[in-house]
């Protein structure tokens, strides 16, 4: 069942520290993926075994596991910081049956060199989100880790007060930063960051290794995902809430999902972090953010990039500015699709910027603005009426808009198609999240966690039952704060 290897471990020892989990006192199942665990080429029936909830409490390692613990640095806020797991451990990477390699974490799993301090816990409610919201991203088909299972610990967690414990089983094609390069070039210089590069790009980024500079492509390569990744946040309202340099993976994966959120009402500054007090992070500075992360990625390789510095300043340079086209054609295009234009160009911008005004003034619901549009109005006749579309600003746009469809190749079927396609009937509505927490972690009920999640597999597809989780939260549902889980 297990096929794990440990390549990580090869690399050198100043980039980890060898670390097993903490054991748990009474471990038992929460929630597990069988999808996922078919896929990695698990027995999707082990998920209800003895032995397999061992391993994902950390109570016992799976074979030819070699636990430990990655060091990483961030700028947090903008602000540089030596950090690394403080309360992960890295199992080893799954070899599964199609021949990809996955890192299976365990998330919450008790204290190592890197806590700073910290119990190296997890509250159960932190966890689940952990799983829904990763769900919901995959559903959407954006790049993202997942959860193979939430196991409570059946020990206390304190935060703000005690709360249930539990264990996150977390698999990502792998937890590679642009903080482990940020490390690695403080703590050991140009030789580090050429070992930790050489090991990202066998393992992502192959291509790499037949281009003339190598490590130029590198850069190049990992800006492109980092571009499509964020133009892809910023199609379904997400707002990652904590963008610090150790939370941006470089193979391209959305990852750690604490305070973030769906945004409801259509807003550019849009924030929930509870700790992002300035706004930093919020919805439309995410693209600007990406940016600014990437250039600190930039600077760890500038080493390798040319042994003239001035050289290596504007190879770096020149990468970084082709950032702002590789978004903007991401977006535009990604736009267009959910406006049923199969060939959005920068000449639309105009048509989708206007569109995103309207919503903006009249603070209308981002997802079903877009879904409506589609003509399928019939699976949104349970929620509230938009008084958006009964408005003159909105009928002369749309006058436009039906001119620009009619100019494409696509007929208005084939557009409507393509719409739903690209704009989800249901996300993982902040409310609707909070009040299956709520339910999981003080009252012990899963089924509103079950039923959510349910939806989120197939958010583009309307079914039985779905309509209140496509409905705006009331004035009393709205959560004005998400919090980190530490």
């Amino acid at each position: 069942m297990w096929n794990l290897q440990n390549t990580y471990a090869c690399l050198n020892p100043g980039l980890f520290a060898h670390q097993a989990p903490t054991p748990v006192t009474e471990p038992h199942w929460v929630l597990t993926n069988p999808a996922l665990a078919e896929s990695l080429g698990l027995d999707p029936a082990a998920l209800n075994s003895d032995e397999l909830l061992a391993v994902c409490a950390g109570n016992a390692l799976p074979p030819n596991s070699e636990p430990l613990a990655q060091a990483y640095a961030g700028h947090q806020f903008g602000n540089f910081t030596t950090l690394g797991d403080g309360r992960a451990v890295l199992l080893g990477e799954q070899l599964t049956p199609d021949g990809a390699r996955i890192d299976i974490q365990l998330k919450g799993s008790g204290p190592t060199p890197f806590s700073r301090r910290g119990d190296g816990r997890a509250t159960l409610s932190a966890m689940l989100r952990e799983f829904i919201i990763s769900e919901a991203m995959h559903g959407l088909g954006i790049a993202t880790t997942r959860s193979l299972a939430v196991v409570a610990s059946g020990e206390p967690v304190y935060r703000q007060q005690a709360e249930p414990g539990a264990v996150l089983v977390r698999t990502a094609a792998s937890h590679l930063r642009v903080g482990t390069f940020e490390y690695a070039i403080r703590q050991g210089g140009a030789e580090r960051v050429r070992e930790l590069a050489d090991y990202c790009i066998a393992r992502h980024y192959p291509d790499c290794q037949q281009a003339e500079q190598p490590y130029l492509a590198l850069l190049d390569a990992v800006i492109q995902r980092q571009a499509q990744l964020i133009a892809q946040w910023m199609q379904v309202g997400f707002i990652h809430g904590v963008m610090n340099t150790d939370n941006m993976s470089l193979c391209g994966e959305s990852i750690d999902f604490g305070p973030c959120a769906f945004m409801d009402d259509y807003a550019a500054n849009t924030v929930f972090s509870s700790i992002d007090q300035q706004g930093r992070y919020a919805y439309g500075n995410q693209p600007a953010i990406g940016q600014w992360n990437l250039a600190r990625f930039a600077e760890s390789l500038l080493p390798l990039l040319a042994e003239d510095q001035a050289v290596a300043i504007n190879l770096a340079q020149d990468a970084l500015g082709a950032y702002v086209e590789y978004y903007q054609q991401a977006w535009v295009q990604g736009m267009g699709r959910k406006l049923g234009l199969s060939d959005a160009t920068e000449a639309d911008r105009p048509l989708i910027e206007d569109w995103l005004t309207l919503l903006a003034q009249e603070k209308a619901d981002f997802t079903n603005s877009f879904r409506a549009l589609a003509g399928d109005a019939a699976s949104l006749t349970e929620l509230p009426p938009q008084p958006l579309f009964e408005k003159a600003a909105f009928t002369q746009w749309k006058q436009r808009w039906h001119a620009r469809l009619a100019e494409q190749a696509l007929d208005r079927a084939a557009a409507v198609a393509l719409m739903q396609a690209h704009n989800p009937q249901v996300i993982a509505r902040n409310h609707q999240v909070e009040h299956a927490l709520k339910a999981a972690s003080q009252f012990g009920d899963l089924q509103p966690c079950e039923q959510l999640l349910s939806h989120l597999s197939q958010p583009f597809i309307c079914k039985p039952g779905m309509a209140d989780y496509c409905r705006p939260p009331r004035p009393d549902e709205r959560v004005q704060a998400t919090f980190c889980g530490t």
